[in-house]
């Protein structure tokens, strides 16, 4: 797992799943040894695309999302993770971390439900998984309040997702 193959992770959702066109997309900053999609977020800045970041809530809640652009300081969040000050804005199109992914689009995240939470509170919001090739298993776990994710993008390519029979 290494981190500088989000250059390549970059490439594949740049042809095969862009976000819409002016979209406000969400992306993440990457923890411990997640992909780091910041290659990816710095080709939708320069394509026009709004980039915001997640802001963690307390246990229970949903995230909620301020505005980030290249240079700005980030501030250290509960989980290990960091937030811009920027403008709130609603995201129209996700970028989800994730653990372990499945080809009927269930994702292993963290534990605490946020982006489940999120993602069922931003239905028409478009999403893709984001991860290394190796953290695809058989079957992921999943209970009623996983949200599914239609595709997962890879250094190897983006992977569609179909849902079970």
């Amino acid at each position: 797992m290494d981190p500088t193959l989000g250059a390549e992770l970059a490439g594949h959702v740049l042809t095969e799943a862009p976000p819409p066109a002016g979209a406000v997309v969400a992306g993440f900053w990457p923890i411990g040894e997640e992909i780091d999609i910041r290659p990816l977020l710095m080709h939708l800045i320069e394509r026009g695309h709004a980039i915001v970041l997640p802001v963690t809530p307390r246990r229970g809640g949903s995230l909620r999302f301020r505005r980030w652009r290249p240079g700005e300081a980030l501030v250290r969040e509960p989980f290990g993770t960091f937030a811009p000050r920027g403008e709130p804005l609603v995201p129209e199109f996700l970028l989800v971390p994730l653990l372990a992914f499945d080809r009927t689009g269930r994702r292993l995240g963290y534990g605490g439900g946020f982006y489940d939470r999120t993602l069922a509170g931003l239905p028409e919001a478009g999403r893709l998984g984001c991860a290394y090739a190796v953290q695809e298993m058989e079957e992921v776990p999943a209970g009623p309040g996983d949200v599914r994710l239609p595709a997962v993008a890879t250094e190897k390519g983006v992977i569609r997702c179909a849902a079970e029979g």
